[in-house]
This record gives C-alpha cells, structure tokens and sequence, in this order.
C-alpha cells in the first residue's frame, strides 16, 4: 500500500466495520464466543452498552467536525475498559480524569437517573452554553452532581491536584470543617502511559510515597490507562510496571481493561483495597489506542499498517460482543441493532446541540473567571471572631495586637495570619519550613504551636506539590494559605496556578472552586545577600494569569487588612490570590533616618480591611510631580518626595498601587490628571513588568502628553553582593530620574 493510499484510509471508519464484521463473523461461528469471567450478566451488559455509547460518541465527533457541528476530536475509543473504574467507584468519589475517560463517565452516569449522558456529551462538545460541566467553554469530563473536576488536555498538571483532594479527604473533617463527601471516599485519577514521565506526575508519585511514609492516610487511585503510545512516541515495553512496581508506599496493581471480565475482579480489589487501606494505589489498565490521537491525526505517517491492524485487533468492543453472545445475553444481531440506535441517537443529539445558543459575548465567557460579589466580601472581611476567642489566644486585652506599639511588616503579617486561623477554623498554613522553625523569615513563627501540626505543617521541598495540595484541600472546603519561599520558586510550579488553579471556576462555570492565598516572599533589595534566587523581581508570570488577584503591602498595616480582604475573596467568591511579601521589607522599621521608626505602624482593629483593588495616596494634594511605585518603591519613593520638596521646592504625590492585578485604573488615571510630571517607578524588569501596564493606561486616558517617565531595574539576573545595585532601580536613580523629568 502506497504512503498516498494509507493516507485516505480513515481509520475511524476502518474501526467501525472491523466491529460489525466481527458480528458477522460471531453470527456464522466463525468466532469462538467466550462465557467465563465472575462478571454478572446485568454488569456486563451495562458496561458493554457504555462502551458502545462512548465509542458512537467518539465516531460522531469525526462526522459533525467535518460539518462544523462539534470542536473536539480525541477520543476514548480503545480505552472503554475504563467503564470498570466509573462502574466500581461511587459518585461521591472525587474524579480527575484523563480525556479518554468517555466509557468511565458513562458508566458514573449511570448512578443518577436525573442526567443525560449522551446529551450533555454533545453539548459539551458543540460548545453549547447549555453543556452542564463547562457551560460551552471546552470539552471537559465534568459533573457537579458526580463529583467529576473537569480538567481540560491535561498533561499530569491535574495529578497534584488530585493527590491534594486526597489528602484531604484522608484527614477528615476537623473543627468547625466537615467534608462536602463520606469519610470514606477515594480519589480518582487517570492518566496515560506517556503522561507517566512528565515531572509533574513524577511530583505527585514522589508526594504519595513520602505521605505513605509519614504513615498518613493518602486514598488515592492512580489509574494509568496504557495504549503504549504517546501521540506518536511509543512507550517502552514494560516501562510502567517496572518503573512503578518496586515504587515505595505505591501498591501496585494490574487490570486489562480489553477484557471486561478479565479485569473486572482486578479492578475491584484495587478500588476496594484503596478505600479499606486509605493508600495510594496504582492501577495499572492496559488499553489500545485506536482512531489515532486525535480526528486530525494520521497514524499511518509514524505506525506501520501492520501495528495499526494488531492495535485494531484489540478493540475492547470485540471481546465484550464475544462475552454478551457468547452467554446468549445478546444475539448478534440485537447487538448490532443496539449499536446503530446508539449511533443514529449520538448524531441526532449532536444536531440538536448544533441548534443550541453558544456563548456570544466576553462578558458571557468571562463571567465565572473571577467572581466579586463586592458587598458580600466586605461583609464577610468586617467579620471577626467573639472577643472572648481572641483574648484566650493573645492571652490578655493588653497582648492584643492592636494594643501593642507599632510594629514592622513581618510581626504584621505574623499577628494577621494568627487572626485569619482563628476566624477561619479551616484554614491550614503549610510550605517548606513553616511549622517548628516559623519559616525562614520567622513570619509564622508560633503558629505550629498556636494551632497544631493539623493545621500548620511542613511540606516536601517541591512548589508543585505545595500548589498542588493547595488545590485539592481547597476543592474540600479547607480555605489554604500556602507558603512559596522565594518567588523564583514560584516559577517552578507555574502552571499549578496558571493552567489549574485559577481555570477550574473558569471551565467548571463556577460550580467547582480551589480558594487560596498564596503567600510569597519575593522582590530585591536584599544588600547583595542571596543572590537570583532569593532577589526575584519578577511578577510577569503571575500578572499573566487570568483571574488571578496580586497584591503585594508595603507596609505592615496595609499587609494585615489585605490578607483580611484576600481571605474574604477566598472564602466567598472561591478566589485564587497571590499575596507578595517584599523581604528586603519584613524587619524595615524606619523610614527617613536611623531609628525613627516611620516604617512600624499600629495593627489596624479586625473589622478593617483594604477595598479590593485601591492604591494608597501619600501627600493627595501636591500636585508637581507624580510617582506610581510599589512594594519595595514606596519607602524610597517617600525619601524621594521628602529631599524635593526640601531641595527644590516640588511638590511630589506618591501612589503605592498596593493591588498589582487588577490596578486601581480609577487611581491612577485620577492622580495622574491631578499632577504635572508623572514617574513610574517599577522595581522589576523593563519588558513585561508593571510599568508597562500603568504606562499604557496613561496613554490611553490621553495622558501621554504629559511628561513621563518610567524606570525600572535591568533585564538581568540579580547578582551577589554590592554587584547587585548595578541591576536594581535604585534609590540615587529615581532621584536623578524626577530632577531630569522636572528639568
């Protein structure tokens, strides 16, 4: 056959008659029927029906693409083995499934009468904004009332996630938390085989051995569905088992999932074993992959003719058509005539999908991204506690914090993280190093002792598990503060934010949520000490995360009411906030001259909190020159306005935008007319960073008359020692900046 011939074959169609033939071939004996297998009659007979209507599904993807009707072409076809684990598990198990996982969801469908599988199936993949997992955002496998957290293409990023909802399931309810499932849900977590070997899912392996090892409860089911290929990249033979087998704290198992009855007492021990055990349990299915990686994808360009044909001979169809006649279940006939109903209902349902409303507006796509209910959020930040509950924790009226002399950043943070525990009996404080020891900068110092080692603990050395548990824990209604510990740490585990975190209300349309405050200690400024890694200034990274909230004090009063406000956006609109603590800030106490003091400020009351998204204004009503800074900025822009106006005479305003995403646009562009010159000093890199953002908001409010100026440090790595002065924005620079603009 000629590489231009093989090219014209499709296989889907190749598929779908090699499947009826086989009927033909059962129906005139020229195939053995089989009847053994502990399987009964009545679930083989479902799970064969959920095969077939996840394989029509797949064939009416290919049909509808070409006419334009659906928008989502991979498929589960060769994988329908999976049916066993959705028919096993329990609706109230939480899933985080691998996009071949149809038969699987047809299958948990089947435990509610009241949902549709193949309609909600088409609707989701015509991108109506009736589909009830993502309203019409993607194709996802989702399902609130089945406890299915839709992921999207997914290459391991959802594995830590899954580890963390695990985690928390494992422990429990605690006081004043309950879990929205029973005690003795399991995890669900399926991937392929070539998805092993990402770094990601590595993490999350390495994570459940380490907690196994800890002796602490982690109910976990790590099914690896094996096709033996990677798109177009074949996996070794035996490199999942053997690289799993001897895997410490993993119990592996092996099912096939081409033979239902084959596989089914396998598959049932592994889940059983998991949820009596409370242990991780790798699930090894073997599968087949069939119809190539997607509708666009032409096998015959990487696999040979004769490796699709032995892949085609698996087809799970074709043992499970031998099973159902072979038991005389079903004739031939009745299962070829079951077979077309279900494909003339899969293309019918698609048309009607076709004819559904589809998102047409930003506003209608956008909505679930990032929820602000304003009144409810500051309703929610004013709450506190009963007094008698602060009292018994500070030990007295006079250890209050708000009764104690002003204070710098880092106790700040300390004393607003204490309050935020108290108020928030499900809130955990965890990361590298904050328990026992109080984190490197001692900012949760007294917290593991104050709260206990449930609700403050340390975390392996690796961000993407640290993110990963964050989710997961947040998905069981625990409110997570978890702790980077450098902000070029954060960098490692991006994606656990950028493409999980912040997208689950995104593509669930608000029905699932993972709320957290990500702390991170970041920013320069360190006198040369650390060097790159512990001298990050690079905030692009997060500021490109749709949904995200950043915020980032400069002072230890405007710290406390922001973790207030970032907590209440968790709690109540199930935010994702990224709360960046300038080091180079913690221990600052004064402002203008050696122990002055003008850098500790008093604990504000615990009804006080920020509005979201509003800058702080030094100096309102001077109005020559302008400087928009912030984090690090502020002090010096403050030294900056003091030595104007006592040298020349100018009158400076400064503007601390507190909120890094969203700015405070209504602030800027309102100081900004109010001034004559305007500085934008932005302590990170010139491309990217948060100047270029202000600077284009002035433009576009017709600002850019003006003279303006924008300094920011080096696009360098920060070095050591005094090395490292030639890379920040300086102090002496903004000075030289704001004479020469003036000038």
């Amino acid at each position: 056959m000629t590489r231009n011939v093989a090219r014209q074959i499709n296989r889907a169609e190749v598929v779908d008659r090699n499947f009826l033939q086989y009927l033909d071939e059962l129906e005139a004996g020229r195939v053995s029927a089989r009847r053994a297998g502990s399987l009964a009659d009545a679930d083989l007979l479902e799970l064969f029906d959920s095969q077939m209507v996840s394989r029509q599904l797949d064939l009416m993807a290919r049909v509808k693409r070409l006419e334009n009707k659906v928008f989502y072409t991979i498929g589960s076809s060769g994988h329908e083995g999976n049916a066993l684990i959705g028919r096993l598990t329990r609706a109230t198990d939480p899933a985080f499934l691998h996009y071949r996982s149809g038969a699987f969801m047809a299958e948990r469908y089947r435990k509610d009468d009241g949902l549709d599988f193949v309609r909600d199936t088409c609707l989701s993949f015509a991108a109506a904004s009736a589909d009830p997992a993502s309203g019409g955002r993607h194709k996802v496998w989702g399902s609130r009332p089945l406890w299915v957290l839709p992921q999207t293409s997914t290459i391991a990023s959802h594995l830590p996630k899954a580890v963390g909802a695990a985690l928390a399931i494992g422990r429990g309810g605690g006081a004043g938390h309950g879990l929205p499932i029973p005690d003795d849900s399991v995890v669900v977590c399926s991937f392929g085989d070539a998805t092993l070997n990402h770094a990601t899912a590595q993490a999350a392996l390495n994570t459940c051995s380490w907690t196994c090892h800890q002796n602490l409860a982690l109910p976990i089911l790590l099914v690896c569905e094996d096709n033996g290929i990677g798109i177009s990249v074949a996996s070794p033979r035996r490199w999942v088992a053997e690289s799993v087998q001897s895997r410490h704290g993993l119990d592996y198992r092996f099912a096939d999932g081409i033979d239902l009855c084959a596989g089914h007492d396998a598959v049932a021990a592994a889940v059983a074993d998991c949820r009596r055990r409370r242990r991780p349990v790798f699930l090894h299915l073997r599968t087949t992959r069939l119809m190539g990686h997607a509708g666009t994808d032409f096998e015959v360009e990487y696999r040979p003719p004769a490796e699709l044909e032995a892949a085609e001979a698996l087809d799970p169809l074709l043992r499970s058509a031998e099973y159902v006649v072979g038991r005389g279940l079903m004739t031939p006939a009745s299962v070829r005539k079951r077979y077309e109903q279900l494909r003339r209902h899969c293309l019918d349902e698609a048309d009607r999908a076709d004819g559904s409303p589809r998102l047409t507006t930003l506003e209608a796509v956008a909505m679930p991204l990032a929820p602000y209910r304003s009144d409810a959020v500051h309703a929610e930040a004013e709450r506190t506690v009963a007094p008698d509950v602060r009292l018994d924790a500070f030990g007295s009226e006079r250890n209050l914090p708000e009764h104690q002399p002003p204070r710098h950043l880092a106790i700040q943070i300390n004393q607003a993280l204490t309050d935020l525990m108290l108020k928030y009996p499900q809130s955990l404080v965890f990361g590298e190093d904050v328990a026992r020891k109080g984190g490197v900068y001692t900012v949760t110092r007294g917290l593991w002792k104050r709260f206990g080692s449930r609700r403050v603990f340390n975390t392996l050395l690796d961000e993407t598990t640290i993110l990963g548990l964050a989710q997961g824990l947040g998905s069981m209604g625990y409110l997570p503060i978890p702790e980077i510990q450098y902000l070029a740490y954060f960098h490692n585990a991006c994606d656990q934010i950028r493409g999980e975190a912040c997208s689950l209300q995104f593509f669930s349309n608000g029905q699932f949520r993972n709320p957290m405050v990500m702390r991170i200690a970041g920013l320069g400024y360190q006198r040369g000490f650390g060097g790159h890694f512990h001298n990050d200034n690079s905030l692009t990274a997060l500021r490109d995360i749709p949904g995200l909230i950043i915020g980032c004090p400069s002072r230890g009063d405007d710290a406390v009411r922001m973790l207030r406000t970032m907590a209440a956006l968790a709690q109540v609109d199930g935010r994702v906030c990224a709360f960046i603590e300038p080091i180079a800030l913690y221990m600052t106490k004064d402002l203008h001259e050696s122990d002055d003091g003008q850098w500790q400020f008093t604990y504000p009351p615990p009804r006080e909190h920020l509005s979201p998204w509003r800058a702080r204004t030094y100096h309102g009503d001077a109005s020559d020159l302008l400087i928009i800074t912030y984090g690090n900025g502020v002090p010096m822009a403050l030294r900056t306005a003091a030595r104007l106006r006592s040298a020349h005479g100018i009158a400076t305003r400064v503007v601390d935008l507190r909120w890094l995403k969203p700015l405070d646009r209504d602030g800027i562009i309102n100081n900004a007319r109010d001034c004559s010159a305007i500085v934008v000093f932005d302590e990170g890199r010139p491309d990217g960073g948060i100047g270029e953002g202000v600077i284009t908001m002035l433009v576009e409010h017709g600002l850019g008359g003006k003279p303006v100026s924008r300094l920011t440090g080096a696009d360098c790595y920060i070095p050591l020692g005094d090395a490292a002065n030639l890379v920040l924005a300086s102090e002496s620079r903004l000075w030289e900046r704001c004479k020469a603009l003036l000038a």
